[in-house]
């Protein structure tokens, strides 16, 4: 009934083909997203004299002078910005002297911050240096400006003439009658 076979076969069998292992299906998706594309990258030996904008994800650490606006912004710890920056996500390790405008804002630590943040999300870590006013606002990139404290937006109308000493007066005119 049972006989021992000492012979090996002279070729496994064939195996039925395998399906994409995980990290190559994922590979194949982001491929197919245009959101999960890689970070546009300006390196630390970059200066951009200008605005920069992303329709993606972007990791800045060299020199901007002007405004940045994408999805999502990482400032690396040799990175700098002079202007206004917007974005859904901003992580800062760096520098930015200019407002920011996001839903979500992260000053990590070694992070300088000089100008306003209006934010639905504010995370400072220790040692995290920021000068500037705070304002929550629950769509943080839809509205217009940061309004000083104690004020609503309604309040916040020009004057007809300022009268205040120093080199910047703000006017106003209305159309004659």
């Amino acid at each position: 009934m049972f006989t021992k076979n000492n012979k090996t076969p002279a070729a496994p069998p064939p195996e039925p083909p395998q399906k994409p292992v995980p990290a190559q299906d994922a590979i194949r998706g982001a491929a197919s997203k245009p959101l999960a594309r890689a970070a546009s990258i300006i390196c630390a030996d970059m200066k951009i004299n200008g605005s920069v904008t992303s329709e993606g994800a972007l990791q800045i650490d060299g020199i901007v002078d002007g405004d940045v606006s994408a999805t999502d912004i990482t400032i690396g710890a040799s990175g700098q910005i002079t202007g206004e920056v917007k974005a859904e996500v901003v992580k800062v390790k760096g520098r930015i002297k200019g407002s920011i405008r996001a839903r979500k804002v992260e000053l990590e630590t070694g992070a300088h911050v000089k100008g306003d943040i209006v934010h639905s999300s504010l995370q400072i870590q220790s040692n995290a240096v920021f000068e500037g006013q705070v304002k929550h606002a629950d769509d943080p990139l839809r509205e217009t400006g940061p309004v000083a404290a104690g004020t609503s937006a309604n309040e916040s109308k020009p004057s007809v003439a300022s009268t205040s000493p120093g080199p910047y007066s703000i006017s106003s005119s209305s159309p004659p009658s």
